[in-house]
């Protein structure tokens, strides 16, 4: 019964591409036959008489009526254009083409409307409804760079911010819920690491971070120690100069911080902000490694803290280890944290899947060559290799351009949005050097990346293995990435076709209309040329029928 059941579908959906496709060849014979109809029964339909009677007719008119019909065709089209405008800058659309994706394009055996972006194809083939999920959600990047030694350093150099406030701002944000504790009790250290958080000069920031340690060293309470932990934290990154004296200060803290990671008797949650501002400088302490070239080191404490803190996997700690592993070369270990990893129930992102790209393309790239593709076809792993790129660019289609080094590269942001243009920036800028180092790999990303866009023409409306690409990317992208980058934008917003169609009509009647009024002679004797010109070749068709065609065959058809 399964397999009945799947022959019919298959049969129904060679059926419908088969009546999609011959569509356009029925409606050329159709209007074929209806020209040859048209031009048998001119006798007994008298066409001939109407068109003298209507050529007389135009005759009769005087140059006042053509200059009022061009004047009222651009007025018209120019009302459009500007309807038309004004639905694209409000929903980023033409209305006319959207009427036509909407009611014609389903009608001709097109793609579904966007009612069918939810719906996903299950193992078993079987249309199962996803739930709906948050588009836009911004990320913390888990390669984000140090501000005083990175970020800062920049700045010196270019005169550049590299960071927008609206990032930094989340970054305050994501300090003050991790390692500060909503408590009644607050102690005076508390409230200054509060504040720290929040101000917006860093120098600001680095004073309150010395006046909490200061109040640390007055009071002397156990307590109040992971708030000195958390002082250190915020110098490390602010005011370190050196991922070396960064390292130095995270060191510092995570002495401060080990003493403290048990039940507290006053609440849990005062537990968990510890346990976390463990995580936190555990990790930056293996991106300081990392950093200084100590990577099998780097390696190991990344792999301790997965172990010791399982549940953490929100903080996306194995990126951090994909990235170190690659650059010990280390391919076997990257696939079996990609197998881990890499599974249908837990989030993707670009790391994910242009690694995994990375790993199969490797395999082929060293020998592939355009070519000779094209003249055998391409082999299993080949085809394997092209597949997991097309997954890749599908889910971010922004990052080939910047590992094929057409758009150039910034400093990361402290957040990412995911299948945007700054979660592209982020892992080009740490994964560049990777696929330069695979002989090829870059070879055949240039040669197949941009076939992902022929097997998904409408990206908004209908995924081919995601979801729909969100249409919201755009707006939080240039929120996180600085004014001085040119925001990668997918699909390219263009003016649509009806828009630039309504102009060129509504300049070319208006031009008309001025030409004929200043110039009515003239204009009559170019009318009359280009008509007879644009028909010259249907009455040499008429001529060559008439001497081609039997008289006898020619009378009668002509008398039915």
């Amino acid at each position: 019964f399964e397999e009945a059941k799947t022959g019919l579908g298959c049969f129904k959906n060679r059926l419908k591409s088969w009546l999609s496709w011959s569509w356009t060849y029925v409606c050329a014979v159709w209007f074929a036959m209806v020209l040859t109809m048209i031009y048998v029964l001119r006798s007994p339909l008298k066409l001939q008489e109407s068109v003298t009677a209507a050529s007389v007719f135009l005759n009769t008119l005087t140059p006042k009526f053509y200059v009022a019909l061009t004047g009222t065709s651009s007025l018209i089209s120019g009302l459009i254009l500007i309807f038309e405008w004004w639905y694209f800058r409000k929903y980023g659309t033409s209305f006319i083409e959207q009427v036509s994706v909407s009611h014609l394009r389903p009608l001709l055996g097109g793609v579904e409307n966007s009612s069918s972006a939810g719906l996903f194809t299950s193992a078993s083939g079987e249309v199962e409804q996803r739930p709906s999920v948050s588009e836009c959600k911004v990320w913390r990047n888990p390669l984000n760079l140090f501000r005083g030694a990175e970020y800062s350093r920049y700045t010196w150099v270019t005169g550049r911010e590299p960071l927008t406030y609206y990032d930094m701002n989340l970054s305050a944000q994501d300090h003050q819920t991790f390692f500060t504790c909503d408590t009644q009790q607050l102690k005076p250290e508390d409230t200054v690491m509060q504040k720290a958080w929040r101000e917006r000069n860093p120098q600001a920031r680095i004073r309150a971070a010395y006046q909490a340690l200061e109040l640390n060293h007055e009071t002397r309470h156990s307590s109040c120690q992971t708030r000195c932990a958390a002082a250190y934290v915020l110098l490390a990154e602010e005011e370190a100069t050196t991922i070396v004296e960064a390292e130095r200060l995270f060191k510092q803290a995570l002495k401060f911080g080990m003493h403290h990671i048990r039940p507290h008797p006053q609440s849990d949650m005062r537990a968990g902000k510890d346990t976390n501002l463990l995580v936190y400088i555990k990790r930056r302490l293996a991106m300081c490694a990392r950093k200084l070239g100590r990577i099998k080191e780097a390696v190991k404490m990344m792999r301790d803290l997965m172990k010791e803190f399982p549940l953490l996997g929100m903080l996306n700690i194995h990126e951090n280890l994909l990235e170190a592993l690659l650059e010990l070369q280390a391919y076997a270990d990257v696939q079996a944290v990609l197998a881990k990893y890499d599974d249908i129930s837990l989030p993707k992102s670009a790391t994910i899947c242009y690694t995994s790209a990375l790993l199969k393309a490797r395999a082929v790239s060293d020998k592939f060559s355009p070519e000779a593709a094209s003249r055998r076809g391409l082999s299993t792993a080949e085809m394997n290799a092209v597949e997991a790129i097309h997954r890749a660019v599908e889910f971010n289609p922004h990052v080939p351009k910047y590992l094929l080094e057409m758009k150039s590269l910034i400093l990361p942001p402290e957040h990412i949005l995911k299948r945007g243009d700054s979660e592209a920036v982020a892992y080009a800028f740490f994964h560049l050097q990777h696929w330069k180092r695979a002989e090829g790999a870059l070879n055949l990303l240039h040669c197949t990346w941009e076939g992902t866009f022929r097997i998904i023409p409408y990206p908004l409306e209908k995924g081919h293995l995601f979801y729909p690409y969100p249409g919201c990317t755009e707006t939080a992208d240039r929120e996180l990435l600085p004014s001085f980058h040119e925001v990668s934008v997918y699909p390219k917003k263009e003016l649509p076709f009806f828009i630039l169609f309504t102009a060129g009509l509504c300049s070319f009647t208006a031009m008309l209309a001025m030409l004929t009024h200043q110039f009515p002679d003239l204009m009559g004797i170019f009318v009359k040329a280009f008509f007879n010109t644009l028909f010259a070749p249907l009455g040499f068709f008429a001529d060559k029928m008439e001497s081609f065609m039997p008289s006898c065959l020619w009378y009668q058809l002509t008398r039915i």
